[in-house]
């Protein structure tokens, strides 16, 4: 048995870089019968940096809805993460074993405090204290994770190591990643998909929104002419392509059309356009379902957050005992 955990924040659209990248992945993974999966909209995460609070409650439930409307709450846990105060109670316990100079060393920390000179909070050195605590508290034993948030899971295999060492007691496995490779970039080429680059093609765009973003978007940048053969292996749309577009179109079609000039990157483009409305079609007109449905949506998240207490209060108990707090163990 393996327990998975992951979180998306919401800070903006989910799009085709969480959608290709994680979401995907957390589908699958949690089909397996022998997995217990959490997936958790991190609200509290988004706490780091500066945020519109008017506007914040419906980023959450869109957030929701997303991540909803591939499925996974048909297979898996899927709630709220400041439903569950435990996360941020065991952040504490963790805290206090966490050593500063491994906080220190977070490269995430030092790109994000650049970005935010104005306003670099406590919270966003520590960030990585919660991260661990999310997993933890699950006892998650399996985690999605991309390359940038491979350091934050070193540092919440450390925590379980440090907790277990300090109070000598098996409170917590130490989670293994479960590598998430595939990155899409911006539609202007840039390293990854981001709201605030204005790069991003959202997972619940309409067909013409998406086809309007497609058009302009970056390719390999030596095909200037369409009597050019294309390089697949460097180009943004045929890493979409990867996912979306079944074989043997994907040989056939795209790599081979690509290579021998049969078709031009704006060919290439509008098979992009038909695969993804194949693959999102139904995912779109779930999430219009349950935009329609608030309350339903407001019931799976209540549900996820009241078995995720129950799971979360078992797990504070131990911690508790471990760590000798008072009235956690028969007083004297």
């Amino acid at each position: 048995m393996a327990t998975i955990f992951s979180g998306i924040q919401p800070t903006g659209e989910v799009h085709l870089g969480n959608y290709m990248g994680a979401l995907r992945h957390w589908v699958e993974l949690s089909k397996k019968p022998e997995h217990t999966s959490y997936f958790s909209i991190v609200d509290c995460h988004a706490f780091t940096i500066p945020y519109d609070a008017a506007t914040f409650p419906r980023a959450v439930f869109d957030a929701a809805v997303a991540v909803l409307a591939v499925g996974l709450d048909e297979r898996a846990t899927v709630f709220v993460q400041s439903d569950v105060p435990q996360h941020t109670e065991l952040a504490w316990y963790l805290g206090c074993v966490a050593p500063m100079g491994e906080l220190g060393r977070m490269t995430q920390f030092k790109e994000k405090s650049e970005q935010h000179k104005t306003s670099v909070g406590a919270g966003l050195f520590t960030y990585p204290i919660l991260m661990a605590a999310d997993i933890l508290l699950y006892k998650g034993t399996l985690v999605p994770v991309g390359h940038d948030q491979l350091q934050h899971l070193e540092f919440a295999r450390d925590m379980a190591r440090h907790f277990n060492h300090r109070f000598k007691a098996e409170v917590f496995p130490e989670p293994k990643p479960h590598h998430l490779t595939l990155r899409i970039k911006g539609t202007d080429g840039g390293e990854k998909m981001s709201k605030s680059r204005g790069n991003t093609i959202a997972m619940l765009d309409t067909p013409e929104q998406v086809w309007k973003k497609l058009k302009g978007a970056f390719t390999d940048p030596q095909r200037l002419t369409r009597e050019i053969p294309g390089r697949p292996e460097v180009c943004n749309i045929y890493t979409m392509h990867t996912v979306v577009t079944p074989e043997p179109a994907l040989t056939e079609v795209v790599h081979n059309g690509c290579t021998t000039a049969k078709i031009g990157c704006g060919d290439c483009k509008k098979l992009l356009a038909e695969s993804l409305e194949r693959d999102l079609g139904p995912v779109r007109a779930r999430a219009n379902e349950l935009r329609a449905q608030p309350g339903r949506v407001l019931e799976i998240l209540n549900e996820g957050g009241a078995t995720c207490r129950a799971k979360a209060t078992e797990t504070m108990r131990e911690v508790k005992e471990a760590a000798g707090v008072f009235g956690a163990r028969s007083r004297p």
